[in-house]
């Protein structure tokens, strides 16, 4: 049985490889809660994780019993080679992590100015930490910027699908909007959670529908109007909506982690996208290759998390 076992191991299609994480966790802990706490995730993720590993085996790895986990022999079987392939990985990531380190240079990002004062900046604190020998440039300006002459090494942009010659496109997440007003609007207001509601409210826009029609169909379709426009950055209407003005259309990922703003009505969906592009030239750069997987990666936990 264990042959069978140790075979199935190596088979990356049965399980992920991050379940020896969980399975080691709670094999040292006798607890999923106390194995959740020390790898940061929800009780229920360790022990949807523990059943998978187990069913992909074949084997009952633990015995559940009140007073917690306890290894079975299939289990003890398990943890001395889980800890040797525990082990290859952290000197794997190590290794990683001081090459990443020596990478350095200056990459230059051209993004929209909303999302670089409400995502990017932190991301960029968090960049510096692991790679401090790589220095970035931010261009908050929403002009798009021609990468293929040189005037960024990587553009967060907009659109349902982006291409051009010499350029390589990322799309990083899906584009989602909605309406958003402020905790202090709605100590004196009714929290409006529909179109119709909406419409005895003050509604703050920024344009939008200009390049995004879908935005202007369904403000018609929903009987909506603006009250006031800001025009040429979304920060006009975050700054409206933070100030208690009214209500404001606003990008779901630049209004994540602000306790401050209250989504009133989500936008429609659309077949749009936020996408990291660079160019084939730069693509293979380190410090560009770097940066644009950080990125993608963060952007996306993000994304995710706000949707």
């Amino acid at each position: 049985m264990l042959l069978v076992c140790y075979s199935k191991l190596y088979n990356r299609d049965m399980f992920e490889w991050s379940d020896l994480r969980h399975f080691l966790a709670v094999a040292r802990s006798g607890s999923t809660l106390a194995a959740a706490r020390s790898l940061r995730v929800s009780q229920p993720t360790v022990v949807r994780r523990i059943a998978a590993l187990e069913e992909a085996l074949g084997l009952t790895l633990f015995d559940r019993r009140p007073s917690g986990y306890k290894l079975t022999e299939a289990g003890l079987a398990l943890v001395e080679r889980s800890e040797r392939v525990e082990v290859a990985a952290e000197a794997v990531h190590d290794a990683a992590l001081s090459q990443a380190r020596e990478i350095s240079g200056t990459v230059r990002i051209s993004l929209f100015e909303i999302f670089g004062v409400t995502i990017l900046a932190p991301l960029l604190r968090e960049l510096r930490e692991t790679h401090p020998q790589i220095r970035v440039d931010v261009d908050l300006s929403d002009v798009v910027r021609d990468l293929e002459v040189g005037e960024a090494d990587i553009a967060l942009r907009s659109g349902i699908r982006l291409s051009g010659n010499g350029l390589v496109c990322r799309r990083v997440c899906d584009e989602r909007w909605g309406y958003y007003c402020s905790a202090g609007y709605l100590k004196s207001n009714i929290h409006p959670t529909t179109p119709e509601m909406m419409k005895d409210h003050p509604v703050i826009g920024d344009g939008t529908e200009d390049f995004w029609p879908e935005f202007a169909e369904w403000r018609r379709a929903e009987g909506l109007s603006n009250t006031s426009n800001f025009r040429g950055s979304a920060n006009g209407p975050l700054a409206a909506a933070k100030s208690g003005m009214g209500i404001a259309l606003l990008p779901h990922l630049a209004t994540y982690g602000d306790p401050d703003l209250i989504l009133c009505v989500d936008g429609p969906k659309t077949e749009h996208g936020l996408w990291l592009v660079t160019t084939e030239r730069l693509r293979r750069a380190p410090r560009v290759r770097l940066v644009m997987d950080f990125l993608a990666k963060r952007i996306g936990e993000i994304a995710r998390a706000a949707a």
